[in-house]
């Protein structure tokens, strides 16, 4: 079970995290995770080239240790990228202590603020914790593309119908989430590009900020 657009009663009580991004403009924050993945990532900055769009990439540690040059490329597309844990933990099921460190394991990888727990699943433990040195990225639209009973075209939906400006919306860039992620990804870009959209990379602060963005 899973919202695909985040309940205003939740980004109220978890208000210091990243659920939306404050615009003036038809602007959408497209993100990845569990990344990167040989030959998925690729295509999807090929995608996204095509629509001289920008995005986030929250990079698994042990996946980024693996593929380097597929980190590189990332940030030679002007994209932003984020901490996803090194062994992309859930933290409900890890005690705080493995799972900070487990962050900052994978931070020696991953040189970035931007923090996304792995499922949305954190501690209230671990949240205050990794704030001190993180900002925890959540997101306002939930593509559904890991979803292996979804069909595709429902995937594309969750987004064409519940993104609006300054939405932080959550795509996948792993084997799992593939069919349905190529799939919605380009009609998503194409959907609002004739809408006058343009997607812009999450802001990749060099500390955490003192005041929150999209609260």
């Amino acid at each position: 079970m899973y919202w695909v657009k985040t309940p205003v009663l939740l980004r109220r009580l978890c208000s210091g995290y990243w659920w939306q991004m404050p615009t003036a403009s038809r602007e959408l924050f497209l993100t990845f995770d569990d990344g990167p993945t040989p030959f998925l990532t690729e295509e999807v900055l090929q995608t996204l080239q095509a629509f001289q769009a920008q995005a986030t990439f929250f990079l698994v540690g042990n996946n980024a240790e693996r593929y380097p040059d597929l980190v590189k490329k990332i940030r030679e597309g002007h994209h932003s990228i984020g901490n996803h844990t090194y062994h992309h933990l859930n933290g409900w099921t890890t005690p705080a202590s493995a799972y900070l460190s487990d962050i900052h394991r994978c931070s020696e990888l991953v040189p970035a603020v931007l923090f996304r727990p792995p499922y949305g699943l954190i501690t209230r433990r671990q949240a205050r914790e990794a704030s001190r040195r993180y900002q925890i990225v959540m997101w306002d639209v939930l593509s559904g593309d890991f979803d292996h009973h979804l069909p595709r075209e429902k995937c594309l939906h969750n987004v064409m119908d519940y993104a609006a400006p300054g939405s932080i919306i959550v795509f996948h860039d792993s084997i799992k989430a593939a069919d349905r992620m190529l799939y919605a990804l380009p009609r998503v870009l194409d959907y609002f590009a004739s809408r006058r959209y343009r997607f812009s990379a999450l802001p990749m602060p060099a500390s955490r900020p003192s005041i929150f963005a999209g609260a």
